[in-house]
This record gives structure tokens, sequence and C-alpha cells, in this order.
């Protein structure tokens, strides 16, 4: 299928959005065709963005232009494809944007009335707690009327409303650039991260015994793919060096596949020796030890065979050698050790390779019985050590993050 050209624009301002699907419900208000400069900074921060256009609004804007915009359908009405539910159900979107958002819209939120495509993928978002974002816009009168001050009330802990500026006695939607600035900061914009480059490692590695066997490890990937969305969501410029893992890499990163320790080594140099980074997050489990591959399937009929492993490069202790001044993360997973020697052996690992922080974890037996809860440790260059507490692997690359900003901002 043909790309839209549309579409050239997504990511040409950033990456904060990658892999987000946004419903924007335009209503019938004069500010509507502000709504068309929104989708299109979407866009451009790589969002995703499907219009749902009430009656009123097409008699103002012609529904080609939303198409044109966003390079998707638009929904002007409902039919047996079920447009409501393939936008708002559960976890079909990432949040829905009312802009602007009328007196009329407000008030069927807010009292279950369902009459119009719009309305109804509200009720549907609503019910699936797809986050909601409202940027009101009417006479200032109407803005003050009870009735639509009382549903405002109702709402305000349940959907999230962008104060209109109230010029010529008039309640005007936000600007589209303040809408956006509100979407950005919403999916976690950080100051701190915003423009930075990062590189990051994730996932095993294999490396070959024979022409179809590999040594490896039962490594997913999933804690450098999330940190990596997190840093993405942060503004951050992202390069992944990825290995076989089982996780999907994120839109929004320059994502550069290998297979062994050796080519993940040789890919980390390249980019370190052609541009600058911030920060790197070694978080990927390559192999400690090779071996040099026979040039045929060693035959399974012996009865025991002897493979020579020899010690492989350790990335890490090369980071700072390329670029002194980086920010680096390093990863120490051990198993079955008490919390004081795995805080021991960090520090130690710390200090050979010159990292600024080791997240440790145990992958033991505990974390054998649910690989989706872990505790990691984070030990920093004086010594301090702050846990995550037991979470799962999202919570998880939240609090990495965090605790990376937290050393940045006094660096």
């Amino acid at each position: 299928m043909n790309k839209h050209p549309s579409l050239d624009i997504v990511e040409s301002y950033g990456t904060e959005l990658a892999g987000k699907k946004i419903v924007l419900c335009v209503t019938g208000s004069v500010a509507a065709y502000k709504a068309i400069e929104l989708a299109r900074l979407l866009m451009r921060h790589g969002a995703d963005v499907t219009c749902v256009a009430s009656e009123a609004v097409t008699k103002l804007i012609k529904p080609d232009y939303f198409k044109w915009a966003t390079g998707n359908e638009v929904i002007t009405k409902l039919t047996g494809k079920m447009e409501h539910v393939a936008l708002a159900d559960y976890k079909k979107s990432d949040c829905i944007i009312v802009y602007p958002g009328t007196a009329n819209t407000l008030g069927k939120l807010a009292n279950g009335i369902d009459d119009t495509p719009i309305s109804t993928v509200l009720t549907v978002g609503f019910g699936a707690k797809i986050p909601i974002i409202m940027a009101l816009a009417m006479h200032q009168a109407m803005y003050e009327n009870a009735a639509v001050l009382r549903n405002i009330s109702f709402l305000k802990e349940l959907v999230e409303f962008i104060e209109p500026n109230f010029i010529e006695e008039k309640a005007k939607a936000a600007e589209p650039e303040d809408v956006l600035d509100y979407v950005l900061d919403r999916f976690g914009r950080s100051p701190l991260l915003s423009g930075k480059k990062i590189l990051i490692t994730a996932g095993p590695t294999a490396e070959p015994i024979d022409t179809i066997r590999v040594l490896t490890n039962q490594s997913s990937g999933k804690t450098g793919v999330l940190l990596a969305r997190e840093m993405i969501s942060a503004g951050a410029k992202v390069t992944l060096v990825y290995g076989p893992g089982t996780e999907k890499p994120p839109k929004g990163a320059k994502t550069i596949p290998v297979n062994t320790v050796r080519q993940m080594f040789d890919a980390v140099k390249k980019e370190l020796q052609s541009k600058k980074f911030d920060v790197a997050i070694l978080s990927a489990a390559p192999a400690d030890y090779t071996t040099i591959p026979t040039k045929s399937k060693i035959k399974s009929d012996k009865a025991s065979i002897t493979i020579k492993l020899q010690r492989a490069p350790k990335i890490i202790d090369n980071i700072k050698k390329i670029q002194k001044n980086i920010f680096l993360v390093g990863f120490k997973a051990e198993t079955n050790i008490s919390r004081q020697k795995l805080v021991e052996l960090a520090k130690k690992k710390l200090k050979e390779s010159e990292s600024d922080i080791i997240v440790a974890n145990d992958i033991g037996a505990k974390y054998l019985k649910n690989r989706e809860l872990n505790e990691v440790i984070i030990v920093d260059k004086s010594g301090k050590t702050k846990s995550s507490g037991r979470k799962n692997k999202d919570e998880i690359s939240k609090f990495i993050r965090k605790q990376i900003e937290e050393k940045l901002a006094h660096r």
C-alpha cells in the first residue's frame, strides 16, 4: 500500500509521540479550522492521528481536508465497521482530544447522551478509560452558564481540561501549540532529557557454535525496549543497538539490529565514534564467552563434544575510552545472592567501567517464578543505593528513567 504523502511530516520535529494513536474529535465551533494545525503538529512529533468530525463542523470544513492533513480516513458517521469501537475501545488509542470542545459536546459526555459519532466515540473511550483531553471553546456567557460549570465540575476528575483563553468576551480554544505542549508533557516529555542523544543496548546475543546452533541466553530485551520508549517519550533522540530479543523495538528509535557480541560491540563503537552522545544505557545481556564456530553442522551421533570458549570483549569497559564525558548506565545481573553481595558486586563493576550508575538485580529463583516482576537497585558513584521495590518491568523502566534524570540534574 502506498504511503499517503501527508505522512512525510511524521517525526519531522521529534519522536515523543512515536507509536501513539490519537483520536482528534473536532466539534462545530468556528475554532475548528485550528484542528488541522493541531493534527499536523501531533504528527510532526510522531503521532498517528485520526479525526472524528461532527456534522456541524463538516459545514465549515470539508472532510477531505482532515484526510489530507492526517493521511487517515475521517469519521463523519458510524457504519457497520463499528468505527467507535475500533477507535476508542480498550487500548485501541492512547488518548482522545476534543478540539475545539463545545458546550454541547461537554454536556452530552457529562450526561451520557450518545447520539453522534463524536459522543459515541467519547462514550466508548470514557468507559474504556482512554484519557480524554478537552480544550473548550465557546462564548464566555456560555462558559459561565451554571449547567456548563456543573458539567465541568462533574467531569474534572475524569476528563483533562485545557483552559480556554478569555478574550473579547469569548472562551477561545487554547492555541494548537499549547495543546501540543500539554500532550507532550502528558506523555512524559522531560526538560532534562528532551533533545538528548541516548545510546541504548538491549537484548541477548547469539554466538554461533556451528552453522546452525548458537550460544545465547534468556534475555527478552524487554527492559531495554521499555527504556527506549521512556526516553523517546521524554523527547530524547534514541539509538537502539538491539540483539535478537523477542520485544518489538519502539517506533521513533534508530534501531541497529545485531546478532553477536562482536557485532554489538562494533555497532556501539561506530556510533560513539561518529557522533556525540549524552547518555549510554547498556541494558543488553551480551555473551560473556564466544567460540570459533565449525564450518559445518556438528554431528549429533557423538557421545560428547568439547567446545572451547574464549572471553568476549566487555563493551561497557570501552565506553568512557571513546567518550569520556558520556553519562554511563551499566547493568549488573546476578543470581541467588544476598542484597549486600549484589550491591558489593555492582560497586566493583561501577568502578571498573567508570559508570555513573549501575542498575543491579537478582535474576535467580525468585525472578524466574514471575519474569514480569523484579526489583532493581541503583548504585551511584558516591556509593548510595536506591531500590525500586518489586515491580513490573514497565514501572521499573520508569524508575530507572527517574534516577537518570535526577543524576543528570546534579551532574
